[in-house]
């Protein structure tokens, strides 16, 4: 499953990198991209665990930067 979210209050393009490194880690993750320029996250995931790795990659975005969240 491949879907687009889009980020509030990310504020530079260093963490957007981290995020998404930290994301591509998470098991079921099969591609992840972090967008500063444009705010968005696309992630595409096992369908099966899809909402476990989402939960996990709001984890990981708040750990790198508090203040963003991901907006369903």
């Amino acid at each position: 499953m491949k879907k687009k979210f889009k980020l509030q209050d990310l504020d530079c393009a260093n963490c957007a990198a981290k995020m998404e490194e930290a994301i591509k880690k998470i098991d079921g993750v099969k591609d992840a991209s972090v967008s500063f320029m444009t705010q968005k996250l696309m992630l595409e995931a096992d369908d099966d665990k899809f909402e476990a790795v989402l939960e996990k990659a709001k984890a990981a975005c708040a750990k790198v930067e508090p203040d963003c969240t991901i907006l369903m």
